[in-house]
């Protein structure tokens, strides 16, 4: 039997943090019977967070909105 290595999850947080830190943003590849997604989940439970799933399909779509909208953003400048 032959094996591979994966790498499924990978945590985006604050340098210096520890990583039950509630900045922690996790992007994960999830696959619940219909293939695999992108998981994106964030878990500050004092702001209204939770978890996205990303279609790699979809992906150059959203990332080009995802894009658009954070020049839209009033404080990018600051």
């Amino acid at each position: 039997m032959e094996y591979e290595k994966r790498t499924l999850k990978i945590g985006i947080l604050m340098k210096g943090k520890a990583i039950f830190h509630d900045s922690m943003t996790e992007v994960e590849i999830v696959d619940e019977g219909a293939g695999e997604y992108l998981k994106v989940t964030q878990s500050n439970e004092e702001a209204d967070c939770g978890s996205i799933y990303i279609d790699p399909k979809e992906w150059e779509m959203i990332k080009s909105v995802i894009d658009e909208m954070i020049l839209e953003c009033r404080n990018i400048n600051e």
